[in-house]
């Protein structure tokens, strides 16, 4: 069995390499507890699509998608890039993504 390794990551540390392809890395100002929430919406909403796209319901799978959207904007994987924002924009953004995931996983 292997052992779990970190991806390799680019030297300026935006993106890891993962079977030779770039993948923007998570904003590492994310505090640990936080970036674990967004993870764990990320696979439900990914979940989420694979059955949205098995049932054949287009809406439930527009809106699964739209939360892995926002998992992955909040986490700094997608969107503005993170090495562009201000420490207060990145804040705002996880910030901002997780209550509005939170408050979709209530309602």
């Amino acid at each position: 069995m292997e052992a779990h390794r970190s991806p390799e990551t680019t030297p300026d540390g935006h993106f890891v390499v993962i079977k030779g392809r770039r993948w923007r890395a998570t904003d590492p100002l994310v505090p640990d507890d936080v970036a674990a929430r967004l993870r764990q919406h990320l696979m439900s909403a990914r979940r989420a699509v694979r059955s949205a796209t098995s049932a054949g319901d287009g809406p439930a799978e527009r809106a699964a998608r739209a939360r892995v959207q926002r998992a992955k904007v909040a986490l700094g994987e997608r969107g503005t890039p993170w090495w562009e924002q201000s420490e207060d924009e990145r804040r705002r953004r996880w910030e901002e993504g997780l209550a509005g995931l939170d408050a979709r996983q209530d309602g």
